[in-house]
C-alpha cells in the first residue's frame, strides 16, 4: 500500500464510527430503526476496495464497515471519520434507492 494507509487499532476504528454516526443528519439516522452497523476488519475476497455493504433480508438490516479498506485509503484520522460516514449514508441511501448521482447532488461525494 506504501505510506498512504493510517494504522489504528480496532477498538480506535469503532469510537471514529460512533463519532462518525454523530455527524450523520438525525432524519437520515431517523430511517436506521431496524439496522445495525458491524465492522469487520477486512472485504469479502474478490473485493478488495469495498468499504461498505447493505445487507437486508433478515432483521435487523444490516450495514457492514469493512475497517482495512477504509484505513488503505486514509492519511488521518479525520479521513476516517469522513470516509465512514459517506460510506454509511451511502449504504443508507442505496438501500432507500437514491442513487449515487442523487447522492452527489445532495454534496454526498
Amino acid at each position: 500500500m506504501g505510506g498512504m494507509s493510517v494504522t489504528m487499532s480496532a477498538d480506535r476504528f469503532e469510537e471514529l464510527i460512533a463519532d462518525a454516526l454523530d455527524s450523520i443528519p438525525e432524519d437520515l439516522m431517523r430511517m436506521l430503526d431496524n439496522v445495525v452497523i458491524l465492522v469487520e476488519a477486512d472485504s469479502p475476497a474478490g473485493h478488495p476496495r469495498l468499504l461498505g455493504f447493505y445487507y437486508a433480508g433478515v432483521l435487523p438490516d444490516r450495514i457492514t464497515i469493512f475497517r482495512k479498506p477504509i484505513l488503505s485509503i486514509c492519511h488521518t484520522e479525520e479521513q476516517v471519520v469522513t470516509e465512514v460516514r459517506v460510506t454509511v449514508v451511502h449504504e443508507i441511501a442505496h438501500h432507500f434507492g437514491i442513487d449515487d448521482e442523487r447522492l452527489h447532488e445532495l454534496g454526498w461525494g
